[in-house]
């Protein structure tokens, strides 16, 4: 377990990475025991994913702001391409649909992405250095 790193991989990597549900450091997939239930450290590298009390809040917020992103896309394009004759009703129900699914379908992807981020925003210290290249 736990891999030797050469060398931290780029920004726009990381985010990739991250952006597939992958390890924002190596690569590596399959980091979902299921949809909702993420591996606390990653197999490859040993990333521990727990990186402090109140971590996942961050991928709440990503989360947040990409459902309410979609929900502006749904009412504001909806609005703009049925103008003067709005179906309310519809948009309305469309836009609840937005809010329920978008977070749901999203919600692993935003904690793989928030990790990226968090890892960019910190590179790796010295703590992910000695766990990457410990041998247990």
């Amino acid at each position: 377990m736990g891999r030797p790193m050469s060398s931290d991989p780029s920004i726009p990597t990381m985010l990739g990475r991250g952006l597939t549900r992958r390890c924002p450091r190596c690569g590596q997939g399959a980091l979902f025991r299921r949809w909702f239930s993420m591996l606390p450290r990653c197999p490859r590298c040993d990333l521990d994913f727990e990186r402090g009390e109140g971590f996942w809040l961050g991928s709440m917020a990503v989360n947040l702001g990409v459902t309410e992103a979609a929900f502006a896309i749904v009412l504001v394009g909806g609005m703009v391409l049925t103008w003067p004759d709005v179906p309310w009703v519809g948009l309305g129900i469309v836009s609840v649909l937005v809010n329920l699914i978008v977070p749901l379908v999203f919600f692993p992807f935003s904690k793989t992405l928030f990790l990226a981020v968090d890892l960019v925003m910190h590179r790796m210290g010295a703590i992910d250095r000695r766990s990457a290249t410990d041998e247990r």
